[in-house]
């Protein structure tokens, strides 16, 4: 039988609630309209939090608090691909924009549409939504 090998990709969605934004960046030789949420492909063996933190602090500049996930899909656009979102906060740190970000945004969950390059999930859009 063969064995099927699936590309993980854990975002996190930083949250502000006091000003009711979440932050996303804008990728590296991207398109005008490349913002995306802060995150990376899991590393076999690594726990999910630190692939979560490691890959918010190198691409926000923040340290971040993962207060858990909340979602999950197959990406709609590789079939080898299956994202899993987590809701987070500041923890600490610095806003800079890294890795492959050259600008980070925070915008109203309401935004999103505007911004991202591909469509977010019904359920996602939400849920974000439902957090302001």
């Amino acid at each position: 039988m063969d064995k099927e090998n699936f590309n993980v990709i854990i975002l996190g969605i930083i949250f502000n609630p006091k000003e009711k934004k979440i932050l996303i960046g804008k990728r590296e030789n991207g398109s005008e309209g490349s913002w995306e949420f802060p995150g990376g492909k899991a590393i076999h063996r690594e726990d999910v939090d630190k692939t979560l933190k490691r890959h918010s602090k190198a691409k926000t500049g923040y340290v971040v608090k993962n207060l858990g996930t909340f979602f999950s899909e197959n990406s709609s656009e590789k079939d080898d691909l299956i994202l899993i979102y987590f809701l987070t906060e500041v923890f600490e740190g610095e806003e800079k924009p890294g890795d492959d970000f050259v600008e980070l945004k925070w915008i109203h969950p309401k935004e999103l549409g505007d911004y991202l390059t591909t469509s977010a999930h019904k359920k996602l859009k939400e849920y974000l939504t439902d957090l302001v």
